[in-house]
């Protein structure tokens, strides 16, 4: 029997509440099987083989399926609501505890929309493709449905067969489409993605079957079972490595250039904007709320490892002279503030990480597509053969400047409010001594200075300077068609939205970063003798003297 029902918070030392508030329609459902539903009719689409009709087909489901999310968010979910909407549950095999459970809070659905708005402009970024066009966007529909589920689904196991089914479209996807050493990225992904999913199925099935009985992954349930200290510790391990490598994390890192230097334009798009975010809300899902005691001994890493992103990327980034992995370099480095965000004990600060992570997602899937729009005119990634095509592409050049200057967190923009906020709430987040604080914001700071340089400097070597004649010559630098206009109008206007004005994306997940950041802070007061003494303050923050009392018997 299909029931739906709003739950409350997770809250471990409580019950769940039983009578939940009904929802009349399947949304989640219904985003998460009607992409795949489509992928599945893409092969019996006619066609000429030229692909038209099967783009046409494809946009279309896309579009329907970012109206479902869009009205999954505006009739079922309510933003002052902390805890899991939009619920669904239905048993599916009961003797191994799998559950189809998806839900929605503020931690998913606004990562939900970003999926399905980023993979209609990436289809759309894809009109050019005629080789295999049927297999490329079936694979691209199966994509949408498997990355919603991802953020979707409320059981472990399931959870882990969508983060598994998700990878093999971007496998084939990079081996068939890719570059030069498509074959050497795409195995190199799925070594490193594939191999560090198997702690996700070893952390499910210990936590599963934790405590006896008959096992439940189902995160309302997990959330519950009490586990011990030494038992979080083995499982926060086992999945950081799995999420740093999607996130990535230095030293897991090695596979993103590699993939975004052989990939094309839409595949960039959902990597940089989807497919980088998986690894940060696995991180807050999983390791900061399910494992709050572990999070609380394992913090001051993950800031540590956060720095490091930054200030390494972006070095290596300054030395790139390939312009996609230029820019994915400056994606890792852009992902070290999500890691300081979920590392700090602050409601500003995680809420800061979540919208690195949505401004992140905006910004990245435009520079990439503005990535694979030059290479198409200049047949070229090598900044050393470039200069001067501004002369020649004049809208292109100002579209590349105006999302360079998102990247670089110009103000008026989304990504200067993220990391402001990471800034703020790491400054005053006083469960770290003042000395830690400084040093990692100072830190921190440096990247930040390092990437205008780099993105300017990159601005200047493309468009600016004398003309390469034999590139002029020997390639058409035909200016921005509206096609490709339109795709970054459309990333524009959300990316300026939330600079202009934060809370039209803040206030959609707040109470449930709030009821998060609550939940380690009282797991941090409970530890006798939290780990990094010189790193934590011995003095505890007045808010963590104030949080909420443990039930008794904890």
């Amino acid at each position: 029997m299909l029931d739906f029902a709003v739950s409350p918070p997770f809250d471990p030392t409580s019950a769940l509440v039983p009578d939940a508030l009904e929802a009349g329609v399947p949304w989640l459902s219904l985003s998460i099987l009607f992409p795949i539903v489509g992928a599945l009719i893409v092969p019996f689409v006619p066609d000429k083989g030229d692909g038209k009709q099967v783009r046409w087909f494809a946009l279309g489901i896309a579009l329907i399926t970012f109206l479902i999310t869009g009205a999954a968010y505006l009739n079922g979910y309510d933003p002052s609501v902390s805890g899991l909407q939009l619920s669904e549950r239905v048993s599916w095999l009961p003797q191994l505890g799998l559950t189809w459970a998806v839900g929605a809070d503020g931690l998913s659905m606004p990562l939900i929309l970003l999926t399905s708005f980023i993979t209609s402009l990436a289809v759309l970024a894809a009109w050019p493709v005629t080789f295999k066009p049927k297999l490329f966007f079936f694979l691209i529909l199966a994509m949408d449905g498997g990355q919603i589920a991802v953020f979707a689904v409320q059981d472990m196991l399931l959870f882990f067969l969508a983060w598994e089914l998700e990878l093999i479209p971007v496998y084939l996807l990079l081996a068939i489409w890719g570059g030069k050493k498509r074959q050497y990225a795409a195995t190199k992904f799925i070594l490193y993605t594939a191999g560090s999913s198997l702690f996700i199925l070893l952390a499910a099935l210990a936590m599963g079957f934790f405590g006896g009985g008959t096992p439940s992954y189902e995160y309302s349930v997990l959330a519950q079972k009490g586990f011990g200290t030494g038992f979080q510790l083995l499982c926060y391990a086992g999945l950081l490595i799995a999420f740093g490598v999607k996130l990535p994390i230095v030293p897991l890192h090695t596979w993103l250039p590699d993939a975004h230097g052989e990939a094309t334009a839409p595949v960039h798009m959902l990597l940089a904007g989807i497919l980088l975010k998986m690894g940060g809300y696995a991180l807050m899902r999983f390791n900061a709320e399910l494992l709050p005691e572990a999070h609380a001994q394992f913090a001051p890493l993950l800031v540590v490892l956060g720095v490091v992103n930054i200030i390494y990327a972006a070095l290596t980034s300054f030395a790139q002279r390939n312009l996609k992995r230029k820019i994915a370099y400056s994606s890792i480095s852009h992902m070290g503030f999500v890691l300081i965000g979920i590392g700090s004990f602050s409601p500003l600060g995680t809420s800061g990480a979540m919208l690195q992570m949505i401004s992140h997602g905006l910004i990245g899937a435009s520079l990439f597509f503005l990535v694979g729009a030059t290479y198409d005119r200049t047949h070229t990634l090598q900044l050393d053969e470039m200069g001067g095509v501004g002369q020649k592409m004049r809208t292109m050049f100002a579209l590349w400047t105006v999302c360079s200057l998102a990247s670089l967190a110009l103000p008026g923009m989304s990504g200067f409010v993220s990391e402001l906020m990471v800034f703020a709430g790491f400054a005053t987040d006083e469960a770290y001594s003042l000395t830690f604080r400084i040093v990692i914001d100072g830190l921190a700071a440096v990247g930040v200075i390092l990437t205008p340089i780099y993105l300017l400097s990159m601005l200047r070597e493309i468009f600016f300077g004398k003309e390469n004649t034999q590139l002029v010559t020997n390639t058409n630098l035909v200016d921005a068609e509206p096609r490709e206009i339109y795709i970054i109008g459309c990333l524009l206007v959300p990316i300026i939205g939330i600079g202009l004005y934060p809370r039209l994306m803040t206030d959609s997940y707040r109470s449930s970063i709030e009821a998060l950041v609550d939940r380690d802070v009282v797991a941090m007061e409970r530890l006798k003798q939290p780990s990094a003494p010189m790193i934590r303050s011995l003095s505890l923050a007045p808010a963590l003297l104030q949080a909420p009392a443990l039930a008794a018997g904890d």
